[in-house]
């Protein structure tokens, strides 16, 4: 957690460097807000600082509806002192706990269900059952704000059984009803599934795009000197994406469709890690001028671009290996060309099944490596948890720890 000096100095400036990282609440109204909102900055007397909007939450504060804590990014204070815990967040994000039990994600975790209620209370301060009902209702209430979904479509989209446990559990986590949200909106007609995902600057998005430009994979991809997109599977559920910088607001205006709103949540997270939104830049940057220094050339607001899933981050890798950019270029659209499933006018990234029921005759390449893809394919067909790095350096024709951490980025 940041000290009480700087959070001051912070908010009172509405440094966007520090959005998200912390959030100013507000004894005398009762709400909590994010570093850069434009309400006039209250008295320190009558403030106090959480590191996460659930532990400012938890005490009692709503979130504050003119700043809108909800989309503000991600990478709270306890990202990164737990690696169990991480990866527990990451799995309820993707919704383990709407159709599955505590029990089962703890054993999806290799750990006891007291242990993770042990990391979870530690950490947060909550269960992780409230911690999951919590990101729903942060999630619904970012898209009263920002879509025009009806109230039903959002209680779906969120994980939701029912509208009436939707509008129960909103009251309480958020303070309003999803009406009431919804009222306090502006009138503008917007995209059905339009959202603003933001991020804290500085963002270097000539370079992101300098690297996506030269890699794009015709059918699958597309971009421009402002806008990166592609198409996705999630869990069965296929759709595309959008995103367009706009780089005055310090966010991406994303534009998704998806035919199964159940999934729009982690499509939403896995929107903002290929952007890498959520990266405290400030801390990165002050890190490597303190360990480099004059060492190498530090450009301003540098992401590190990702790819949709851990699968197609290994097979990519894998067509990678020893050719040039341009080569494996052609050797992953050929892929995607022959065994991509056609969605509109554009492709599908070939699932484990297509690759490993083909011969792939039709790419010019070692027979040891086609074998490396067939390797690979089978363990996602097989595993219960393929996406595992450690399990990946079993499989022959794997390269050593190199292509693991390719694939873990």
């Amino acid at each position: 957690m940041l000290s009480p000096t700087i959070c001051r100095k912070a908010r009172l400036s509405r440094d966007a460097r520090f959005d998200g990282r912390f959030f100013t609440a507000v004894k005398t109204t009762g709400i909590f807000c994010r570093s850069i909102c434009p309400a006039s900055p209250p008295q320190e007397k009558n403030v106090e600082y959480y590191g996460s909007a659930i532990q400012a939450a938890n005490s009692g504060y709503r979130p504050c509806l003119r700043c809108r804590p909800d989309s503000a990014p991600g990478s709270p204070a306890w990202r990164g002192v737990d690696t169990t815990l991480n990866r527990a967040i990451d799995l309820i994000d993707q919704g383990a706990l709407q159709d599955g039990s505590l029990l089962s994600l703890s054993e999806r975790l290799g750990i006891s269900d007291r242990y993770l209620r042990q990391l979870f209370n530690q950490h947060l301060g909550v269960s992780p059952k409230i911690f999951a009902l919590y990101q729903q209702c942060m999630f619904a209430k970012q898209l009263l704000h920002q879509t025009e979904l009806p109230i039903t479509h959002i209680a779906l989209a969120t994980g939701f059984k029912s509208v009436r446990r939707f509008n129960d559990c909103f009251k309480i986590h958020m303070g309003l009803t999803p009406s009431q949200i919804r009222k306090s909106k502006d009138t503008a007609q917007k995209k059905s599934l339009q959202l603003r995902l933001f991020y804290r600057p500085p963002y270097n998005w000539p370079l992101m795009q300098r690297f996506f430009m030269p890699r794009i994979i015709p059918g699958l991809e597309w971009a421009d000197d402002n806008s990166y997109g592609r198409t996705f599977e999630w869990l069965g559920s296929t759709g595309e994406f959008t995103a367009q910088h706009l780089a005055k607001k310090n966010c991406f205006d994303v534009a998704i469709e998806v035919d199964n709103l159940r999934v729009l949540k982690p499509i939403v997270n896995n929107i903002r890690r290929i952007l890498d939104l959520d990266t405290n830049i400030h801390a990165v940057e002050q890190n490597l001028k303190e360990h480099y220094n004059t060492q190498i050339a530090l450009h301003k607001g540098l992401r590190l671009p990702g790819t949709w899933s851990m699968f197609e981050a290994g097979i990519r890798a894998i067509l990678g290996q020893q050719v040039s950019v341009t080569a494996a270029h052609k050797l992953v659209a050929k892929l995607v060309e022959v065994l991509g499933k056609p969605m509109d006018n554009h492709y599908l990234f070939p699932t484990p099944e297509a690759i490993a029921d083909s011969d792939l005759s039709f790419i010019k390449m070692p027979g040891a490596r086609k074998q490396t893809l067939h390797h690979l394919a089978q363990h996602y067909m097989g595993q219960p948890l393929p996406d595992n790095p450690e399990k990946w350096l079993l499989l022959k024709g794997i390269p050593g720890r190199w292509i693991t951490h390719v694939c873990v980025v």
